[in-house]
């Protein structure tokens, strides 16, 4: 196979990998998103302990994202979610 052929199959393969990877990272905000608003709008003094204790687990986590992060995430989830509502 040419030289010149085959860095056009790699770079189409990159390319391909790079818009699943983009694809997968949207993915991930919203559920990030929608994850942090669902933490934000628990009442801890009606949950088990159980679900107090994973809620616990899913906002430590979430606050350990970098600020730009859950700033993006949370303008996914307002934008597919009434939040607040």
């Amino acid at each position: 196979m040419p030289h010149n052929k085959l860095k056009k199959e790699e770079i189409s393969m990159l390319r391909a990998e790079i818009e699943m990877l983009m694809n997968e990272r949207q993915n991930l905000l919203r559920i990030t998103g929608a994850a942090a608003v669902f933490v934000a709008n628990l009442d801890s003094s009606v949950l088990p302990d159980e679900a107090c204790n994973s809620a616990s687990i899913l906002s430590d986590t979430l606050n350990h994202l970098p600020e730009e992060t859950l700033r993006e995430a949370l303008e996914k989830a307002s934008a597919e979610f009434k939040v607040g509502d």
